[in-house]
């Protein structure tokens, strides 16, 4: 079975959307693919998050963390107590659990790109626990890279190695994505948030993987039972409609019953788990909703 993306690629070029690859898989196989040029690897920018995501549900399972696992566990030198803020609001007390769905409790979150562009602090666990917290951990979704970055340092301080080097014999080599590049920070910690480089067609690979739960060639790879947890909705959001559907940990929840992986200038891995389809897309665009809605109404009508 094959399916058309001609009405997709038609509809990008009238919106004027900079999209440069697609790949849609169904039932394992692939079904459609298309490309601008040629599919090579890209900048995955946020989509790094749901990798990010895969450690620690490793590291869940030989029973190195856990969600309710606490910065000040890991990171005590610096975990500041302050006589003048109730513990709920002191960095050194969040859980992994709400650094995962994104509820630290930050109303500026750190550790932007631009920050981390010009930041004189070369450890970012100590500045990022260096800042207050604006309200209680747990009560509101506030997107932030930061939150990401210290998950991956603190995967790393339990595991014993980067998130890149942990995930590499256990998730990247058995999907076959060889010699992997992903950014660090000036000491040495993967980025987590941001900063893996991937092609399209390896990103649908992962998609495949995550539609099977885990299961890729006969291998649990990761189990099944993490990857149900961290891909449906952990917390409410807000913004337009596909960002208004919830958040996981790590992954956004969309419409049509589906979830995504989703990165800063419209790189997606989009599960549908109801059509048993992975919708993979490399851009180089901003307008990530009209891509969304682009793929709403000409490939999910065809699958």
């Amino acid at each position: 079975m094959s399916i058309r993306l001609t009405g997709f690629v038609n509809l990008l070029a009238r919106h004027h959307l900079n999209v440069l690859s697609a790949r849609v898989l169904q039932n394992g196989a692939q079904i459609a693919a298309w490309d601008v040029t040629r599919d090579e690897r890209r900048l995955q920018h946020s989509v790094s998050k749901s990798f990010t995501c895969m450690a620690v549900g490793l590291a869940i399972d030989e029973g190195k963390l856990s969600l309710e696992t606490k910065l000040k566990d890991f990171f005590p030198e610096h975990a500041q107590i302050r006589s003048d803020v109730p513990s709920s609001m002191q960095p050194g007390e969040l859980t992994l659990y709400n650094l995962l769905r994104m509820s630290s409790g930050h109303d500026s979150p750190p550790l932007w790109a631009e920050e981390r562009a010009t930041l004189q602090e070369k450890d970012w666990v100590k500045h990022y626990m260096s800042l207050p917290l604006d309200r209680p951990q747990g009560e509101k979704f506030t997107y932030s890279s930061g939150d990401t970055f210290v998950i991956s340092a603190l995967v790393q301080a339990a595991v014993g190695e980067t998130v890149k080097d942990y995930l590499t014999p256990r998730l990247f080599e058995p999907l076959g994505i060889h010699d992997v590049a992903w950014e660090t920070s000036p000491l040495g910690v993967t980025l987590g948030c941001a900063g893996l480089s991937i092609s399209n067609e390896e990103l649908s690979r992962f998609g495949q993987f995550l539609l099977q739960k885990g299961m890729w060639q006969g291998r649990q790879l990761v189990p099944a039972e993490w990857i149900e947890f961290a891909t449906r909705k952990q917390i409410d959001n807000e913004g337009s409609p596909d960002w208004s559907q919830g958040y996981g940990c790590q992954f956004w929840m969309c419409r049509h019953d589906a979830y995504r992986a989703d990165g800063a200038r419209g790189q997606l891995c989009v599960v549908l788990p109801g059509k048993n389809a992975v919708i993979a897309i490399n851009s180089e665009e901003d307008d990530i909703q009209g891509i969304l809605d682009a793929v709403w109404a000409e490939i999910l009508p065809q699958l």
